[in-house]
C-alpha cells in the first residue's frame, strides 16, 4: 500500500484510504499532542519555578506549627496540584475520545460496504475493499492515538503526584 512512496505520499494514501473520519482523527491527535507537549514543557520549566516560590513563601511564614499553618501549608499544596493538572482533564477526555472517532470511523466504513453490496452485489471484491478499508483504518488510527496518549497521561499523572508529594514533605511543619 505505500511501498515506494515518500512519507508525506504514504501519509496522504493513509487518510484517504481511511475516509473522512481519518482527517477528523489527525485533527484530534495535533490537539492532543499539542496539549501533552504544552504540559510536558511547563513541568521542564515552568513547576520547578512554582515549587521555588511556594517554598519561599513558606519559609517566610514565621508560624510552621499551628493549626493555622498546617491548613495554609494543604491550601498551598492544593493551589499547587491543581494548577499543575490543568488541563489534564481535556486531555484524557480527548484520548477517551479517540477510540470512539474510530468507532465512528468503522460505522460509517461498513455502511459504504453495505451500500456497495446492495448496488453490485457480493462480487465485486474489489469495491468491497474499498469501504473495509475506511471501515478499519479509521479503528486503527483512533487506538494507536488512544494507546500512546494513555501512556503519556499517566506518566503526567505521575510526575504531578510526585511533585506535590515532594512539595509536601519539603514544607516542614514541625
Amino acid at each position: 500500500m505505500f511501498e515506494g512512496e515518500n512519507p508525506l505520499q504514504a501519509v496522504m494514501t493513509f487518510l484517504d484510504a481511511g475516509g473522512p473520519v481519518v482527517y477528523a482523527l489527525l485533527v484530534l491527535a495535533v490537539v492532543l499532542w499539542t496539549l501533552i507537549l504544552e504540559r510536558l514543557m511547563y513541568y521542564r520549566w515552568q513547576m520547578p519555578t512554582d515549587v521555588k516560590r511556594c517554598m519561599a513563601d513558606w519559609q517566610a511564614r514565621p508560624d510552621h506549627h499551628s493549626w493555622h499553618a498546617h491548613k495554609i501549608k494543604q491550601r498551598r499544596v492544593s493551589e499547587a496540584q491543581r494548577h499543575w493538572r490543568a488541563r489534564l482533564s481535556l486531555i484524557k477526555a480527548l484520548v477517551a475520545l479517540c477510540p470512539m472517532m474510530g468507532l465512528l470511523g468503522t460505522v460509517t466504513g461498513m455502511i459504504h460496504v453495505f451500500h456497495v453490496m446492495a448496488v453490485l452485489g457480493t462480487g465485486n471484491a474489489r469495491a468491497m475493499a474499498a469501504g473495509i478499508s475506511t471501515a478499519t483504518l479509521p479503528t486503527m488510527a483512533g487506538m494507536v492515538i488512544a494507546i500512546s496518549g494513555l501512556y503519556f497521561v499517566s506518566r503526567l499523572e505521575q510526575r504531578v503526584q510526585r511533585a506535590r508529594h515532594h512539595l509536601h514533605d519539603q514544607m516542614v511543619t514541625h
